[in-house]
């Protein structure tokens, strides 16, 4: 493979595995591995839609209008500086999706995958005021994090489901590091980060609910 193939491919994934679709991915294994499944299919793609709406529709239009403002290049995007405001855009919209399922009285397990991605967001965003930790890998180890929590709460076998995310997760921190945008110990440190605070996120927040 050419370095003209390999740098789109590496831009292709990193776009597809988008940190914002980890409380989509997380309402879907929710909806295949517990109770929730046996709700209504109407009430479960409006949850899909509003987690969608306010987690990635949203936050990823917002962030791309303030990079085009500025007019910045993919790496100077990447500079440590210049992530807090794209951190503080995905925590409010993350928190007004979480208020939103909360006014239509979702059942609570819904709002875990919300609040494990919001308090991810926050840990990143306290972490890049001293180092810069890759976001792509914080998610997709977020995703890993959450789905152990749900397994142990839900008494399921995860164990191909974690074969393939950590697939995804070797693919994604490659495609990072191919772009210039973080280095081994931040894709390293990012996805560690995601599945310590996520799956502590879902076990605590399962404990006060």
């Amino acid at each position: 493979m050419t370095e003209k193939k390999l740098i789109l491919a590496s831009r292709v994934i990193s776009s597809i595995i988008s940190p914002f679709y980890l409380p989509v991915f997380g309402m879907i294994v929710l909806f295949m591995f517990t109770y929730l499944g046996m709700l209504d299919t109407w009430i479960k793609l409006r949850v899909l839609f509003i987690v969608y709406l306010f987690t990635v529709a949203i936050p990823t239009y917002l962030i791309r209008l303030y990079h085009y403002y500025h007019g910045w290049t993919p790496i100077q995007i990447g500079s440590k500086e210049r992530r807090m405001v794209p951190y503080v855009i995905a925590i409010v919209c993350y928190f007004i999706c979480y208020y939103i399922l909360n006014l239509l009285h979702m059942p609570h397990f819904i709002g875990t995958v919300i609040v494990a991605a919001l308090v991810l967001q926050v840990v990143c965003a306290l972490v890049n005021l001293r180092w810069k930790v890759s976001t792509h890998s914080a998610a997709i180890g977020g995703v890993i994090g959450a789905l152990i929590a749900f397994s142990f709460l839900f008494t399921f076998n995860p164990t191909w489901w974690l074969f393939f995310l950590f697939f995804m997760a070797g693919l994604v921190g490659t495609s990072r590091m191919i772009l210039r945008q973080h280095t081994l110990i931040e894709v390293s440190m990012g996805f560690l980060i995601g599945i310590v605070v996520a799956f502590l996120a879902v076990m605590y927040y399962r404990n006060i609910v």
